[in-house]
């Protein structure tokens, strides 16, 4: 019986010491998500770790870019040691009374893993986190005179949520810059006259929201209204033109015709011209014809006479 308690002895002192480190264990690889909005600052502790006995307190930062860095204190020595580390993130207070490190105006190079490893007499712990940094878009609302609305989420980390109201079916669009940050664009063309751009992000608590008035809707029929007018102004004065135009030279078909008649001589009729034309022409010959019928008269009579008998010529 005594070899049997023995026995039921050490088998619940192993599963105490299986328990503890399972515990420990656990502890270690405990692994805490931390965000944070870039500018703030944030405070890492080392977990419930008694400081009774405690030996060595050693923060490990492993950002996703950039370098390494550690900050160690040893109570045994009274030292610390610091390597790589910005000035930004340091010792909360003092290491001597709180291992809790502070990083100041959190930036979106801070991201990454941090560890904090510490030792006393129990054994050695091991609290872990991982930083990620939070960065608000900008929002920007445009409502343009076609109806259209132009909804931006810029430069936010992670990329902002988008939404309307009323609900429809916007084009969206993602722009990512270098730094990790993400520009959202949404495009709305609704055929209602106010709408309003919603626009969530976990740096906020609530969403914020920008709203397209009724007024631009009606100013948008008002300036269609007059686009009219002015087309139906500028319509008329390009025919009154034309008209006027289409007038003058009439006018001056008209002008013309009259002149014209005007100017032709009441003379006799074509013929007679061609009439006078060839008179013209037959002149030189007739007079030539009468001076030739004069010689041949004249010639006639002589001969004539001279054939007669002398009573005859002198009667002649």
């Amino acid at each position: 019986m005594k070899a049997k308690a023995d026995m039921n002895c050490v088998g619940k002192t192993f599963c105490a010491f299986v328990l503890l480190t399972v515990a420990v264990t656990m502890v270690t690889m405990a692994n805490i998500r931390v965000s944070k909005i870039a500018g703030s600052s944030v405070n890492l502790t080392c977990g419930d770790v008694s400081r009774v006995d405690l030996i060595l307190v050693i923060w490990k930062i492993r950002p996703s870019t950039g370098n390494h860095c550690t900050l160690a204190y040893r109570t045994d020595l009274n030292k610390t040691d610091r390597r790589n580390c910005s000035e930004r993130m340091d010792w909360k207070s003092s290491p001597e009374t709180d291992s809790a490190l502070q990083i100041r105006q959190v930036r979106l190079t801070d991201e990454g893993r941090y560890s904090c490893e510490t030792s006393n007499s129990v054994g050695t712990f091991n609290q872990t986190y991982t930083l990620t940094v939070l960065v608000p878009p900008e929002v920007n609302l445009t409502c343009h005179r076609n109806g259209t609305a132009v909804c931006q989420a810029a430069a936010g980390k992670p990329a902002a949520q988008i939404s309307w109201d009323p609900n429809g079916d916007p084009r969206t669009e993602l722009d990512n810059h270098t730094d990790g940050t993400v520009t959202v664009l949404s495009i709305y063309s609704p055929k209602e006259t106010s709408i309003t751009c919603l626009v969530s992000h976990p740096a906020w608590n609530m969403s914020q929201s920008k709203e397209c008035p009724s007024e631009n809707h009606d100013s948008l029929l008002l300036d269609n209204g007059n686009m009219f007018l002015q087309y139906l102004a500028i319509s008329a004065g390009l025919l009154g033109i034309l008209f006027i135009l289409a007038l003058i030279f009439l006018c001056k078909v008209h002008r013309g015709r009259i002149w014209y008649k005007s100017k032709i001589p009441e003379t006799a009729p074509t013929h007679n011209v061609q009439d006078s034309n060839e008179q013209q022409e037959l002149e030189p010959y007739a007079s030539y014809v009468q001076k030739e019928n004069v010689i041949y008269n004249t010639v006639y009579e002589v001969t004539v006479t001279e054939d007669l008998p002398p009573r005859l010529q002198s009667v002649t």
